[in-house]
């Protein structure tokens, strides 16, 4: 019909004015009849449908798929689960500009209208008609019943019934209630669904929290939600921005001046890899534990869960461990590209986005393909379409590769695939790390995880090894033996011989391949001696280490019942060793880890909560006086005479950890007070002494650890208020490299994370309890004030059978 109405406006212009004048008339009367026609099709349609029409509890009892939502405790949102992204928000909460913004653009006159706007219907026949830009007309109240109950599918009857449908929704609903239903139904892309989880996915903000400008991308965004967000395709989404700020300056929703200044404003949009606080572990945890208890309805249901986690520390703890990493990686060989790509000779922006798009991109580890590459420089493009330029340092790792000698499979050639990462002042070439990590911290008073990183990266390697990797400790063990030998008469003062040692064929070392002879206890643990701590358990005998370090929390079982228990030979899981060093950090009592906190569905009921910590309470401890033998004890013959028949020790009572309940004492703190003593020395003058220096408090206590061969890098610390453990590690173990240690791998992290985590905290002092005096420069039990101490240990002989050889882990049992 639109050339019938062309071919007559054409022919006016051969007539008169007079004659044009009629045969215009003539044109609108058609239209007019042509109008009441169609209204009267209409309304018998309508009225036809009306009663056929299906109950709108949809809408009149609105129940959005709300996705499975994460927080850290102080209300950070860390991840999403389900289908459907979306943040429900009462209109009262959505800002009146994003409402403006939107109905100037997509309905005018809503709330003048009764569901159909005819003068809306009207322009789109006359425009359509007349050959120009085809309009539609379909209101908001119209877009809501056709996404609740009719598909998009474009024919008469779905129209007719939308338009039914939209005038029986204006009878029941206030138009308040319809624009609420559509601000947070509507589908805007990228699985967001609402103007709230919008917000979030193109800015990573609040919607309260946009500008004018912001605003208007999203008002543009229901046109065309997949085609033309900012993230598929930032220009379609600036030009309908555009379009919509002309339309709020023309409605009067913003001034001239405001108009101008929301055009020049630079969008900055979320990229897809960028996450305000990553912790991909612990909601994974999380995400299991709700679907354990609800099943498939957790995606849909706005179930949250708040963890105990802090999201400052949580992301400093994912930096750090990722830059110690990285780190490491550096000082390893250039592995060669991913990849390589054909590329056609203009560079084309779609070209190169086809190539990189079965690529994943990270926000450290940049992907790009490389345009040109020479010994001097290298361009490569990354997947935002941003060109980088790589020369001089940032290419010096990976020069090799650029020399036409160098093998294929290492060569940088125009098409390769690498990963390129910003430094302080350019760009530089790298590659993702092989060795992995684990970092977890924790409130010791409570054993809230305050921040858990399992690995480098969630995608590519989900294991969790903060709770699933079984790991040898290394020295990180000793604290534990060292507060083993306090219950055996050992105090700091005693001496300890750190000389060569061979029991059958097994002959230990120490790490730094020195010995130095006769050592006090405090010297020994901050040099981190072998032999020292070999002449400990020979002294206290392997069952009674063994079942104290029981009382800690960790499995006796998995550890050795030979002297290799003295080098940290047993298996361990980071997060038992933060749950170990708690009791230390508290005063020796029993904490277990908690991460879920709450979990309440979308109206708030709460479905679980975890009990209140328990508070630490003395209980009295099952101690009983044994005689000591002076030549078992390892007392040399000199002292012998002069040492008592029977001096006190602390006979083990080994179920006292397994059925200690969380709060209560299961160590005695006049042990604890000790062995923090001790360990403040490995923070002040030893192994870890760049902790002190770094930090600069002295309230700091840890034990680093290093296995053999540099298999698994620890360091284990806290102060009073926090405990923090990372390891470092190959999934299938080999050595890190011969000169890695837990001091130089592992420390770094801890110090980063820590510096985030005392921000503000008080320096608090190590006071000593009763049954413990200062004597000599140094501490001792109150029966020990006077002697009677065991004052030297110089096992020449072994005490017991050769040990198996100290070996790694297998990778089943430290693998996923």
């Amino acid at each position: 019909m639109n050339w019938m109405f062309r071919f007559a406006l054409q022919r006016t212009t051969a007539y008169t004015p007079r004659s044009c004048g009629f045969v215009i008339t003539s044109l609108l009367l058609v239209l007019v009849v042509l109008a009441v026609l169609a209204a009267l099709v209409v309304a018998v349609s309508v009225a036809v449908i009306y009663p056929q029409l299906p109950p709108l509890d949809a809408v009149t009892d609105y129940r959005p798929k709300q996705p499975l939502q994460v927080l850290t405790r102080d209300g950070v949102e860390i991840a999403q689960f389900g289908s459907e992204r979306r943040i429900y928000m009462p209109l009262a909460q959505i800002p009146k500009r994003m409402q403006d913004a939107l109905l100037a653009v997509e309905d005018t006159r809503f709330r003048e209208h009764s569901g159909i706007d005819y003068r809306g219907v009207a322009r789109a026949v006359l425009s359509n008609l007349t050959g120009g830009r085809r309009q539609g007309a379909s209101t908001i109240t119209q877009q809501v019943a056709r996404n609740f109950f009719l598909s998009s599918r474009r024919t008469v009857e779905r129209k007719l019934k939308e338009a039914a449908l939209a005038l029986k929704i204006e009878q029941q609903l206030s138009k308040d209630q319809i624009l609420e239903l559509y601000m947070n139904q509507i589908y805007l892309g990228q699985r967001a669904y609402g103007f709230g989880a919008a917000a979030k996915t193109y800015f990573g903000k609040p919607l309260d929290q946009l500008s004018t400008a912001e605003f208007a991308v999203l008002a543009g965004l229901p046109q065309n939600p997949s085609g033309a967000n900012p993230i598929t395709n930032l220009a379609k989404a600036t030009r309908r921005q555009q379009h919509v700020l002309g339309r709020m300056r023309d409605t009067g929703v913003i001034t001239e001046d405001e108009y101008n200044n929301a055009k020049t404003e630079k969008l900055l949009i979320r990229s897809q890899s960028q996450v305000e606080v990553h912790a991909e572990y612990v909601a994974e945890m999380a995400r299991k534990a709700v679907v354990e208890r609800l099943g498939e309805l957790a995606y849909t249901q706005g179930v949250k869960v708040v963890t105990s986690l802090i999201a400052a520390e949580q992301q400093a703890a994912w930096v750090a461990l990722r830059k110690g990493l990285m780190d490491h990686e550096r000082k390893q060989a250039w592995r060669g590209p991913e990849d390589t790509v054909d590329l056609p000779d203009d560079d084309d922006d779609t070209a190169i986005a086809q190539a990189l798009k079965d690529y994943r991109d990270d926000e450290d580890l940049r992907l790009a393909v490389v345009l040109s590459a020479s010994a001097k420089e290298v361009v490569a493009r990354l997947t935002n379409g941003e060109s980088v330029h790589l020369s001089g340092e940032g290419l010096r790792w990976a020069l090799p590769a650029l020399s036409p000698k160098a093998a294929s499979e290492l060569r940088i050639t125009r098409g390769a695939i690498v990963r390129v990462m910003r430094g302080d002042k350019a760009w530089a070439i790298a590659q993702w790390p092989e060795a992995e990590g684990a970092f977890v911290s924790m409130d010791p008073g409570t054993g809230r995880v305050r921040a858990m990183v399992g690995g480098f990266d969630f995608t590519r390697q989900p294991f969790n090894h903060v709770t699933q990797a079984w790991r040898q400790p290394g020295s990180s063990f000793k604290p534990f033996l060292y507060s083993a030998a306090l219950e055996h008469g050992v105090m700091p003062a005693t001496l300890i011989n750190d000389a060569p040692l061979t029991i059958g064929d097994w002959s230990p070392q120490n790490s730094d391949g020195k010995f130095d002879g006769p050592l006090t206890l405090r010297q020994a643990l901050a040099k981190s001696k072998n032999l020292v701590s070999v002449r400990l358990v020979q002294h206290m005998g392997t069952p009674d280490a063994r079942q104290w370090a029981g009382r800690y929390g960790f499995d006796v079982d998995k550890q050795p019942d030979n002297l290799t228990l003295a080098l940290g030979a047993g298996s361990v899981t980071p997060l038992q060793m933060a749950s170990a060093y708690s009791v230390l950090a508290n005063g020796g009592f029993k904490v277990s880890p908690r991460v879920i906190e709450r979990i309440t569905d979308a109206k708030g009921t709460v479905l679980f909560e975890a009990p209140a910590p328990a508070p630490l309470a003395d209980a009295p401890m099952a101690v009983a006086a044994a005689p000591v033998d002076a030549a078992a004890s390892g007392v040399l013959a000199d002292d012998a005479a002069s040492a008592p028949a029977a001096r006190p020790a602390y006979a083990m009572v080994p179920a006292m950890a397994a059925s200690a309940a969380d709060g209560q004492r299961v160590v005695p703190a006049r042990n604890v007070f000790i062995t923090r003593a001790l360990l403040q020395e490995v923070t002040r003058s030893g192994t870890a002494a760049r902790a002190q220096a770094t930090l600069k408090r002295p309230d700091l206590y840890g034990k680093t650890g290093t296995t053999n061969d540099a298999v698994d890098a620890w360091f284990a610390g806290f102060q009073p208020s926090v405990v923090a453990v990372v390891w470092i590690g190959y999934d299938t173990p080999r050595s890190l490299g011969s000169r890695e240690s837990g001091g130089g791998l592992a420390l770094p992290v801890w110090i980063s994370v820590m510096g985030q985590s005392l921000r503000g905290v008080p320096v608090q002092t190590n006071l000593p309890p009763d049954g413990v005096v200062g004597v000599d420069g140094d501490w001792r039990y109150t029966e020990f004030t006077e002697g009677g101490f065991v004052p030297r240990i110089d096992i020449e002989a072994p005490a017991e059978a050769a040990p198996e050889p100290a070996s790694a882990p297998s990778a089943a049992a430290s693998t996923p």
